[in-house]
């Protein structure tokens, strides 16, 4: 029986999540944080332009339950302008975002306005305050198309300007600094 190994990682904003680089973009890749062994995996992705909570393994089936819908994802988002219960109403019961070339309804979630949770300054500054002002959320969704945290705030009429995924399931992101890298027992 192979022994697999487990990390949690909080990926910083502006990293490809993933080892090897198809578009030979000029970022940074997961390799660079941590000598991880061969064959290991990152569970579900954050885009490039997203940070936080990052789960990787070298077991295919801890990686593919934890992509399941069983795993509740939370991120914490900043929105452009001043979002009320109106949106996140809409967002907890689904919203209809574009997906695959096709309309897709998002399954109902969890959201609600949160106050600003003070994440350290990312390395590319957001925006300031001449621009209007700003909303912080938490979503929580159980599944994970295509940019769809991203989607859903926008359908609702907020872009998003920061995204932090801050828990999976019972895994939370709290207490790692950015780009730090924690090798756990497992996951489930």
């Amino acid at each position: 029986m192979k022994n697999h190994r487990h990390f949690i990682i909080h990926k910083p904003w502006g990293m490809i999540s993933q080892f090897v680089n198809p578009a030979k973009r000029k970022k940074s890749l997961l390799g660079e944080l941590y000598n991880f062994p061969e064959g290991t995996m990152a569970i579900g992705r954050l885009d490039v332009p997203s940070e936080g909570l990052l789960l990787l393994t070298t077991d295919g089936k801890v990686s593919e339950a934890i992509r399941s819908s069983k795993y509740e994802k939370e991120y914490y988002v900043q929105v452009d302008g001043v979002i009320t219960e109106n949106e996140i109403h809409q967002l907890k019961k689904g919203v209809e975002i574009g997906f695959n070339g096709k309309k897709y309804m998002t399954k109902p979630g969890k959201a609600a306005i949160i106050e600003d949770p003070k994440f350290p300054l990312r390395s590319q500054k957001i925006r300031d305050a001449r621009h209007g002002p700003t909303s912080w959320i938490s979503i929580c969704i159980r599944e994970g198309k295509f940019r769809q945290v991203r989607k859903m705030t926008a359908a609702v009429g907020f872009p998003t300007l920061r995204l932090i995924r801050v828990r999976i399931g019972n895994i939370k992101l709290e207490n790692l600094e950015v780009g730090e890298v924690i090798e756990v027992d497992n996951l489930m």
